[in-house]
């Protein structure tokens, strides 16, 4: 175990820098300026972030272009219903609809109108708690988790761009709402792929329950900060 810790830790190293950020999905929050606008940014980001990257980045970046660097007044304002019909079933991206993505940008509408921020909507608490008030709010619409029955990636992606602070990558606005030691492993089957092999997990599926044991183990290599091993897991897999 010991040459496993040792290597983790190296390759955090290795590809926790400015770099990681180009062509990752992280990349659109920082195109943005102001808090608000880096995570509303992010928010819409880890939502469409799964499937190809070549794929997923424009239709990410297309947010960015309409609403002119602005998201959080695009949003909040509800301009983008001028450029996305609730009506509309035409093919966004892949699962998603015309239709869907309003739908989900209505919903992040009425919470930005009730809370101000999606931060101060989460508050102060656990990632676990965080994800299951973010799942509660959006999950009858998609692209967001129903529940945190699966291990809800994307979301958790999101958490550790928005509670991680020092990093070149991460942003670290709610720093001081989560304790990024509660963090949880972004969990997909790459993930679980690269864990198994590196005798990081036994597991089959990549579940809830998966990431949080997988998170458990990475705190052994990195007490303070979990999730850097999502960094060198990364960098594990670009070795391969």
């Amino acid at each position: 175990m010991d040459s496993i810790d040792t290597l983790l830790r190296e390759l955090a190293e290795k590809y926790e820098t400015p770099s990681f950020i180009e062509g990752d999905p992280s990349f659109w929050m920082h195109q943005v300026s102001g808090s608000a606008n880096q995570e509303a940014m992010a928010f819409v980001a880890q939502a469409l972030a799964y499937g190809s990257r070549a794929q997923f980045m424009p239709k990410i970046g297309w947010f960015l272009e309409r609403s002119g660097g602005d998201m959080d007044r695009w949003i909040r304002s509800g301009a983008f219903k001028e450029d996305l019909s609730a009506g509309s079933k035409a093919c966004y991206y892949r699962l998603y609809t015309v239709a869907d993505i309003h739908a989900f940008l209505e919903a992040y509408r009425r919470l930005l109108d009730d809370y101000g921020t999606l931060g101060a909507y989460v508050g102060s608490c656990s990632t676990l708690e965080a994800v299951e008030a973010i799942t509660r709010w959006f999950g009858d619409t998609a692209p967001v988790p129903k529940d945190t029955s699966s291990a809800c990636k994307r979301v958790c992606m999101f958490l550790r761009w928005m509670v991680r602070d020092g990093s070149p990558v991460d942003l670290g606005l709610w720093a001081s709402r989560i304790d990024k030691r509660t963090l949880i492993m972004p969990m997909d089957t790459h993930v679980l792929q690269q864990s198994v092999r590196l005798g990081l997990l036994t597991s089959k599926t990549a579940s809830m329950s998966a990431a949080l044991r997988l998170t458990a183990r990475l705190s052994q290599i990195f007490p303070d900060d979990p999730l850097k091993g999502d960094f060198a897991l990364f960098g594990e897999g670009v070795n391969q």
